[in-house]
């Protein structure tokens, strides 16, 4: 996988370079959020993506030490791939961009329920999630 080339001096620019479309952020919202952590389970998501894309962003997300991969313990031709404390780290973003939506955006009613929820307590939230997910 080609690695993408680095922006001195301009971390949005970077970050952007890394997590900077629709799929890679939705694969670590999937893999937060919802626990989905093969590449079946993955492929499965709401949100439709296909083979190719997913296969490749799980690649450079890996390729930037976002997750890793390992063989699964129920079948060794199964994968299993797991967010990096790098990955989990981006939970705050996700979050933030969860409420920017909220605010300015059309969304789901569930998803409306969910982020008044948010709302409420939001550090304490990604304090937990966060602690969760370290420490599996």
């Amino acid at each position: 996988m080609k690695e993408s080339k680095q922006r001195p001096g301009d971390p949005v620019g970077s970050a952007l370079d890394i997590v900077g479309d629709k799929w890679s952020l939705m694969i670590i919202w999937n893999m937060i959020m919802h626990g989905k952590h093969t590449y079946n389970e993955l492929l499965k998501s709401n949100e439709g993506i296909a083979t190719n894309i997913l296969a490749s962003r799980l690649a450079k997300l890996e390729a930037a030490g976002l997750l890793t991969k390992e063989t699964h313990p129920d079948s060794k031709a199964k994968i299993l791939y797991r967010l990096t404390h790098k990955g989990i780290d981006l939970l705050p973003a996700l979050v933030e961009l969860m409420l920017w939506a909220h605010a300015y955006l059309p969304i789901h009613s569930a998803g409306d329920a969910y982020t008044k929820l948010l709302k409420q307590n939001k550090e304490a939230f990604v304090k937990r999630i966060v602690e969760d997910l370290k420490n599996k």
